[in-house]
């Protein structure tokens, strides 16, 4: 029978109508926390949505995007020039390009048979026996041979192994860092469209493209010149040019669009951020190189040159966002901004509720349940204040 009880009164509970009821209480600490709250809210809507994030207007945060780069700059490594050719790979590249500011050279490299580097595991031998003729080693050269041989002119012996001989650990000639490159350029070129909006806007003025060869990048007087030394890259990245030229490095290259199309679109600059992308600790993966080979062929043999580059990849990154006003979120901030006042009246009701001397009392007189059933009710009149003691006025004449 209870529980027939219990879901009768629930389901005639549901149909039950609840309006709120105004009582105004007199008390000045909590009309400051309401007042406080209230303009907290108000504020936080009109400066950080309204201004900072700019609420009342329609967004688009994935334009598209396209990049050229190109690097530029002559420099000599002892008595040879290197251009672009040398020192850039690609020499035109998109949004990513690098360029060699230090090279470790094996020449002279040909098919045949030599010893294992002995850092290699288990490379150092006594007899044949300790060679397992066609193991390959991960980490290692090439293919035993089944062999055990001198180390080159090393009075120990290791593995004889079928690759590229001489291997590049025992034969590498470092030649020195391309000191010359800080003063290199690159040129950077790029396109944005925001579909949206039907807006195409370049990080060049089309007018003038002859000064490109002889102007640098400044955020006040050449915004529109994306022409940067890797100096100054490496200078805004918080790197030093030495240290990069030593083990390489990745830096990144931000290009940022952030429009606001109530205004002219030709208002509309990037500006251009740097930062390192790879791990700086001295840990083997640390700093940017790679390997590539130059093939040539001497008698009828072919041969090879095994340059292992270090230098500067960067990558170039856009991002961008636009917004123009549009009635729709300029809307549906409005009611959000309004509806979230409400929030000053539900904290006053529980610090009221909670809080408050004669609590019990305010309760009494906020919750009414009237049934059809029930008397007429009562006209009750609360007045609170908080001047000196707390006085209430009910219509039957009992005093609280």
């Amino acid at each position: 029978m209870g529980c027939l009880e219990f879901l009768k009164d629930f389901f005639l509970g549901f149909w039950d109508y609840e309006t709120p009821k105004v009582m105004v209480v007199k008390d000045r600490k909590l009309g400051v926390i309401y007042r406080a709250v209230q303009f907290l809210v108000i504020t936080y809507f009109i400066w950080y949505v309204f201004i900072i994030q700019k609420a009342y207007q329609e967004t688009e945060d994935r334009p598209d995007s396209s990049v050229y780069t190109e690097m530029r700059g002559v420099a000599m490594l002892g008595d040879n020039i290197l251009d672009t050719t040398e020192y850039v790979q690609p020499s035109e590249g998109g949004d990513v390009i690098s360029t060699i500011l230090r090279r470790e050279v094996t020449h002279n490299q040909r098919q045949g048979t030599c010893a294992e580097h002995y850092a290699v595991p288990n490379a150092k031998c006594n007899k044949d026996s300790d060679c397992v003729r066609g193991q390959i080693d991960f980490g290692g050269h090439g293919q035993r041979t089944g062999r055990c041989v001198p180390y080159y002119n090393y009075t120990f012996k290791t593995c004889e192994i079928k690759t590229w001989c001489p291997i590049a650990e025992y034969a590498v000639i470092r030649e020195p860092a391309l000191e010359q490159a800080i003063n290199f350029t690159v040129f950077i070129k790029n396109a944005i469209h925001f579909p949206k909006f039907k807006v195409l806007r370049g990080n060049i003025k089309p007018n003038k493209p002859k000064k490109l060869t002889r102007c640098h990048y400044h955020p006040e007087t050449n915004p529109y010149c994306p022409v940067f030394s890797l100096g100054f890259i490496a200078e805004q990245a918080r790197e030093k040019f030495s240290e990069l030229c030593r083990t390489g490095g990745i830096i990144g290259v931000f290009i940022n669009w952030k429009c606001d199309f109530d205004s002219d679109p030709s208002e509309c600059k990037p500006t251009y951020s740097f930062r390192r992308l790879d791990l700086r600790k001295d840990l083997p993966t640390s700093g940017y190189y790679y390997r590539f080979a130059k093939y040539y062929n001497k008698d009828g043999v072919e041969y090879r040159s095994l340059i292992k580059a270090f230098g500067i990849r960067l990558d170039v990154i856009v991002h961008g966002h636009a917004g123009r006003f549009s009635l729709i979120p300029t809307i549906i901030n409005t009611v959000t901004a309004m509806t979230s006042v409400g929030i000053c009246s539900i904290i006053c009701d529980w610090i009221l509720l909670t809080f408050i001397d004669k609590n019990e009392v305010f309760s009494e007189h906020k919750f009414d349940d009237i049934s059809k059933q029930s008397s007429p009710p009562i006209t009750t009149s609360l007045t609170l204040t908080s001047y000196g003691s707390t006085h209430s006025d009910l219509s039957d004449g009992v005093p609280l």
